[in-house]
């Protein structure tokens, strides 16, 4: 078998960023036969970084990375992207044909613009996943998809990078890029606010280990949501059980005042809204109860004819 970096194509690529993103790309690129040219690390935590898992790779200025290197890949901050790329480009450090790369999933090709003024090819190849920046996460890689966007004769291009990465390349259109970073960051960011706050309240019960606790139903919860979306809903909300939200509501209202939490009871009353609206209209949740649970969170008055009595 042809060893990777004899194979053709290989490229001399550069790593501006050496953060949690960027250093585990650039292994995953180097593990595929690409020769890295150089990095760049200002913080001690980022050399430290750089050190582990692109060792050997010198640790360079900007301009003498991009001056190396066939591949540029930018793994910054999205606000520093497009003035340090513009900077750049005025610099006249950019060379025709010159592949730049960067992975916000926030922009698509057009924040590169100045470069590829310059006569440079632009890339956008944002990956699905959450960074640990260890060695670990070039193996979870190896399952994530990557949002990618380019002109179409470069698209190829990109769909490559990202499969020798051991990834799955999605593309995504250039105008779309601000609605799929949103989808991806209320998934995960979100569920992380969820976890702590969960895991905050049993804490305060003497739990001393919530995450052994929650582990198994979020797991499960998540597994289920991924597998049959809004159908697998479950719990008061989805069965109409507007005791139980209610209760819901006073108990996080007092927790949250007692422990300078008021996130945690908004954000259940804002997520057990959102989940009697999408209940309700899959059909999960009749349309009596649905109005019962808007009640219970306080966001609906009771008709004055209303009755708690059930007919026979």
């Amino acid at each position: 078998m042809t060893e990777p970096a004899s194979r053709p194509g290989r490229l001399g690529i550069g790593i501006i960023g050496a953060g949690k993103v960027g250093a585990v790309l650039g292994a995953a690129l180097r593990n595929a036969g690409h020769a890295l040219v150089g990095v760049h690390a200002v913080s001690e935590e980022s050399r430290t970084r750089a050190e582990a898992l692109l060792p050997d790779v010198p640790v360079l200025q900007i301009p003498e990375i991009v001056e190396r290197s066939e591949v540029v890949l930018f793994a910054v901050p999205d606000d520093a992207l497009e003035p340090l790329v513009s900077g750049l480009a005025r610099g006249g450090h950019f060379t025709t044909g010159q592949i730049l790369i960067h992975t916000s999933g926030r922009f698509g090709t057009e924040v590169l613009s100045a470069g590829r003024d310059a006569g440079t090819i632009a890339l956008a190849i944002h990956p699905a996943m959450t960074f640990t920046g260890l060695s670990l996460d070039l193996t979870r890689l190896q399952s994530a998809s990557f949002g990618v966007t380019a002109a179409a004769a470069f698209l190829p291009i990109a769909q490559a990078m990202v499969v020798e990465m051991g990834g799955e390349p999605v593309v995504i259109a250039e105008g779309d890029r601000p609605l799929y970073h949103a989808a991806l960051a209320h998934a995960s960011n979100h569920t992380v606010t969820l976890i702590g706050q969960a895991s905050q309240i049993l804490e305060s019960l003497g739990v001393e280990s919530p995450g052994e606790v929650l582990g198994p139903l979020v797991r499960a919860s998540v597994d289920n949501a991924l597998a049959s979306g809004d159908s697998a809903l479950t719990g008061p909300v989805v069965r109409g059980d507007s005791g139980s939200v209610e209760t819901h509501r006073e108990v996080l209202q007092g927790f949250g005042a007692e422990e300078s939490a008021p996130d945690i009871g908004a954000a259940y009353l804002a997520l057990a809204e959102a989940s009697a609206y999408r209940a309700h209209r899959r059909g999960i949740l009749p349309e009596e109860a649905f109005h019962r649970i808007l009640r219970a969170l306080d966001l609906e008055k009771a008709p004055e004819s209303e009755s708690d009595d059930y007919e026979q």
